[in-house]
């Protein structure tokens, strides 16, 4: 089941590589990196097979198996300098020298941290500051090497009831990446999907995640035809914006890859001052 999952990732970015061909570099990567998250899922299902359900209560990120993931870390950095764009490339080989102290400060680091770490002005930081790319890289690393292990601690661990609609994941803390759009009636429900575990929750539709705007004349959505079943999310309140991906409009869509895909409507929302609420794992 857990293997279809990650197929199921691989396949829609294959398949949207060769749909858009400006995000295909991209896509392949990202593909290349779920291929090892998929792995390393399946590594972590071995390791904590016997373990019980975690407690709703327990907040997730008070997990974190040091002994389970410093020795697969130096397997996913030497991938990373195989697979990545040269400044990612190079930000794993630097950290791989460093060894395991350095290794186990830049995973509790991130996994502690506040999620706010990547936003929209950080990445366009990252492209003239050596000092902030590097810094940057360790976060971007670190994210894309512990979300499976977040994730199999969200599918395995029991699920609260959650009070109202949260603007961050109710497990881990972490913001939302991207809006799901599914038929509900003679309509579509919203949820968000965490950019860290992957958890998916109930949301309001009209409703700012970031800063709790709700008036309807503040929120508004923009398309293109030629990707119409994503489209972005704004707030003309705090001028922030997420995409939503659209499933009445494409079933076949995976929301985390399709919303890879769409980097026109970034560079759109951004021309028109726009930042974005969560980057992606492509730094995007």
């Amino acid at each position: 089941m857990n293997d279809a999952k990650w197929n199921q990732r691989i396949h829609r970015a294959t398949e949207l590589s060769s749909v858009y061909p400006f995000a295909a570099e991209g896509l392949r990567f990202y593909s290349r990196v779920a291929t090892f998250q998929k792995t390393f899922y399946a590594e972590i299902g071995e390791a904590l097979a016997n373990s019980p359900k975690v407690s709703a209560d327990r907040p997730l990120r008070d997990e974190l198996d040091l002994f389970l993931l410093l020795p697969i870390f130096p397997r996913f950095l030497s991938l990373i300098q195989q697979i990545a764009p040269a400044p990612l490339a190079q930000a794993a080989a630097i950290l791989g020298q460093k060894g395991p102290a350095e290794w186990q400060l830049v995973i509790e680091n991130f996994w502690r941290m506040d999620p706010e770490f990547a936003t929209a002005d950080d990445a366009g930081q990252l492209e003239i500051d050596d000092l902030h790319r590097r810094i940057s890289a360790d976060q971007l690393l670190a994210w894309a090497f512990l979300q499976p292990y977040a994730e199999y601690l969200a599918n395995h661990r029991e699920i609260a009831r959650l009070d109202g609609t949260p603007s961050t994941c109710p497990l881990c803390g972490g913001r939302p990446l991207v809006g799901v759009l599914r038929s509900e009636g003679d309509g579509a429900k919203k949820s968000l999907i965490c950019m860290l575990c992957a958890h998916e929750w109930a949301f309001r539709r009209i409703y700012c995640p970031a800063c709790g705007e709700e008036r309807e004349p503040q929120m508004a959505y923009y398309s293109a035809p030629e990707i119409a079943h994503v489209r972005v999310d704004v707030c003309d309140t705090c001028h922030t914006y997420m995409k939503s991906v659209d499933l009445t409009k494409t079933g076949l869509a995976i929301a985390v890859v399709d919303e890879l895909a769409t980097i026109p409507l970034d560079l759109w929302a951004r021309e028109h001052g726009y930042q974005k609420l969560q980057v992606n794992l492509l730094g995007t």
